[in-house]
């Protein structure tokens, strides 16, 4: 699997970007898939917790993939010929990946009420395989359409890519977001993607967004402290 962890200096910082917003739909998919399954029948608590992650997650998820639908794929299919088909493979596999969201979605609201241990595993199996196949379309983005978005997207293009993301999560989550895009980068990837903040959003997250992010780890992941 594609790690966002290199400090190799010759990547270019629209692909470490990337690979940092990548890992947290990695991560948080297969910690969705191992936490439902630790859920004893029953408790009702605990799936209504990750029933909520996992709605925050598909709608996270969704504004990527749309964004990049949106507002990247068409900036860049103009500069391309046979690698536009590499592009075109992208949005198709975002429809693809559209339809496992949709049938977790119907197991998350049958299993959320009442957390009997059928629908708990029959859900568990249902994450386990939207988080393979997401982790293998992440890598093919990453290891074929990266490279090109960094050689024909210019920084303004890319910065309206990363505002309209930044416009679509509710303020109140926006240290959330921040935390999970960080949690498991490297310093130099994290002391890179600070620098690019502006200093406001730096302070806030020195201030008070590091607790707000452990306190929202904790209450999800439970007594796995860290993923």
């Amino acid at each position: 699997m594609t790690s966002s962890n290199s400090s190799d200096a010759t990547v270019h910082h629209y692909t470490r970007e990337m690979a940092m917003i990548h890992q947290v739909f990695r991560r948080e998919s297969r910690l969705l898939a191992e936490l439902v399954q630790e859920v004893r029948p029953g408790d009702t608590g605990r799936s209504r917790i990750l029933a909520e992650h996992w709605r925050q997650y598909s709608v996270g998820l969704h504004a990527h993939h749309t964004g990049e639908d949106e507002m990247l794929w068409p900036v860049l299919l103009p500069h391309l010929d046979l690698d536009a088909e590499q592009v075109l493979a992208m949005e198709a596999q975002h429809h693809e990946l559209s339809d496992g969201i949709a049938e977790v979605r119907g197991l998350v609201d049958r299993w959320e009420s009442r957390a009997l241990a059928e629908d708990r595993d029959e859900l568990a199996a249902a994450l386990h395989r939207h988080h393979r196949q997401l982790c293998a379309h992440l890598d093919e983005e990453e290891r074929e359409v990266m490279p090109l978005v960094a050689l024909h997207v210019n920084e303004k293009q890319w910065q309206a890519v990363g505002e309209r993301g930044l416009a679509e999560t509710p303020k109140n989550r926006l240290m959330i977001a921040l935390g999970a895009i960080v949690e498991d980068s490297s310093p130099e990837e994290r002391r890179e993607f600070f620098a690019r903040l502006p200093l406001p959003a730096r302070v806030l997250w020195r201030l008070f967004g590091q607790r707000q992010y452990r306190r929202e780890t904790d209450r999800i992941r439970g007594r796995r402290t860290t993923a």
